[in-house]
C-alpha cells in the first residue's frame, strides 16, 4: 500500500485547528493517543469486528463504553444514559472522549463533547467510508429531535482524526456505496474535471483501496477548502447540501432502510431533474451525471415513494426560507447554488413526472 502519511493535512478552525492523519495501524495510534482518564466510546459492531483495538493493558475496560450506533441513540434520550455513565465514572473536563465508529458514533460523541462541562476535547477514528470521506471534518455535531433528522447541534471539531482504510475491509457493498454516494456530491460541486475523474474511478474504487484512498483524500480536500471559508455553514458551504434535502426525506420515508449516501445519490438525481425543469442544465447533463448515480443505488428502489410525503418532508428542511424550499440546484458541475422553489402544483407535477419516468413501479 502507498505511503498514507502523504495524505495528512490540517484543517483551520476558529474553534481549534485539527489534524487528519492517515494510518494503516489504528490500534497502535489509539494506544499511543490514549491518556489516563480518557474514555473510549465505540460502536458495538466495530468492537466485535476489531477486538484487537482494545487488547492489552493500555486502555482500562472501565474506560470503554460500547454503544449501539442507531438513529435512536442519536437523540437527547439516547445520549442521556451515556453522559450519566461518564459523570458517574469520574470523567473530568481535562479528560478526552475517543470516538471509534461511523457517522452516528461521531455525532453522538461530538455532541456530548460540546456540551459536557461546557466542552471537552475529543478524538475520532472514523470506521466507515462515509465518515472517512466526508463527515470526519467540518466540525458539525447533530442529533435528531423526534422524527426530524439532524435538527439539534452545533459546531465542535475533534482534536485529531485518524483515518485507517483497513476498517473498510469489513464493510458491506451497500456501506461502501453509501460512502461513495456521499462523496460524489463533493466532486459535482468541485467541477467537471473532478466529477469526470470520480465517474471514471468509481467502479475501481469498489475493488481497490488505493483508488478509494485517492478519492477520500480529494473529497476531504474539496470539503476543507469550503469549510475554512465558511465553517458555520452560512453561505458558501451550503452547496454541500446538494442532494441532501431530497436524501433526508427519502431516508425518513424508508425509516433509514436506504443508506444515507445511497439516499443522497437519489437526492442528487432529483435535484438535477429540478435543475433541468428550471432550464439550468440540459438533458445531456442530467443523463451524464445520472449514469454514475444509477450505479450507486443499483441495489435499491424508491418506486413506492409517496410524492406528497416527500414534499411534506421537504417543507420541514432547515435550509428553507419562509415558505420556499431552499433546494441546492446546479448549472453543471462546479456551478452549484442555493435556489428558492415554491412547493406548489408545478413542483408537485415535476416530482410526479420524475417518479413516473425514472422510478416507475414494475408490473408483476
Amino acid at each position: 500500500m502507498e505511503d498514507l502519511a502523504l495524505y495528512n493535512f490540517t484543517v483551520k478552525s476558529s474553534i481549534q485547528d485539527y489534524s487528519v492523519f492517515f494510518t494503516d495501524d489504528a490500534a497502535k495510534e489509539l494506544q499511543s493517543a490514549y491518556q489516563p482518564g480518557d474514555v473510549v466510546i465505540i460502536d458495538q459492531i466495530v468492537q466485535e469486528a476489531y477486538p484487537q483495538l482494545l487488547d492489552g493493558d493500555a486502555i482500562p475496560q472501565d474506560k470503554v463504553i460500547v454503544i449501539e450506533a442507531i438513529e435512536r441513540t442519536k437523540s437527547y434520550q439516547g445520549v442521556e444514559p451515556i453522559i450519566n455513565q461518564l459523570i458517574r465514572g469520574g470523567f473530568r473536563k481535562n479528560h478526552r472522549l475517543i470516538a471509534i465508529g461511523g457517522g452516528i458514533t461521531q455525532d453522538v460523541v461530538a455532541f456530548m463533547a460540546s456540551i459536557l462541562y461546557r466542552g471537552v476535547q475529543w478524538i475520532f477514528f472514523p470506521t466507515t467510508l462515509l465518515a472517512q470521506g466526508d463527515s470526519c471534518i467540518g466540525s458539525k455535531t447533530s442529533i435528531n429531535f423526534n422524527e426530524y433528522k439532524n435538527q439539534v447541534g452545533g459546531f465542535y471539531p475533534p482534536q485529531k482524526i485518524f483515518i485507517d482504510p483497513q476498517f473498510l475491509r469489513t464493510l458491506t457493498l451497500a456501506e461502501l456505496k453509501s460512502g461513495l454516494g456521499e462523496m460524489a456530491h463533493y466532486f459535482v460541486v468541485a467541477g467537471q474535471e473532478d466529477f469526470d475523474r470520480y465517474k471514471r474511478d468509481y467502479p475501481a474504487a469498489l475493488e481497490d483501496f488505493n483508488v478509494i484512498n485517492g478519492l477520500t483524500q480529494r473529497s476531504l480536500e474539496i470539503k476543507k477548502s469550503f469549510v475554512e471559508i465558511d465553517e458555520y455553514d452560512r453561505k458558501e458551504r451550503q452547496v454541500f447540501n446538494y442532494g441532501h434535502s431530497f436524501g433526508h426525506a427519502i431516508e425518513s420515508f424508508y425509516k433509514y432502510a436506504v443508506p444515507h449516501g445511497v439516499a443522497v445519490s437519489f437526492g442528487m438525481d432529483m435535484s438535477n431533474f429540478v435543475s433541468m425543469k428550471k432550464g439550468y442544465i440540459q438533458e445531456s447533463d442530467f443523463i451524464h451525471m445520472r449514469e454514475l448515480f444509477t450505479q450507486i443505488w443499483s441495489e435499491f428502489s424508491i418506486a413506492d415513494l409517496d410524492v406528497d410525503v416527500l414534499i411534506d418532508a421537504l417543507k420541514k428542511d432547515k435550509k428553507n426560507v419562509d415558505n420556499q424550499l431552499g433546494l441546492i440546484l446546479n448549472k453543471g458541475a462546479g456551478r452549484v447554488f442555493k435556489d428558492l422553489t415554491d412547493p406548489d402544483k408545478t413542483f408537485r407535477s415535476w416530482m410526479i413526472e420524475y417518479m413516473e419516468t425514472y422510478h416507475k413501479k414494475k408490473s408483476k
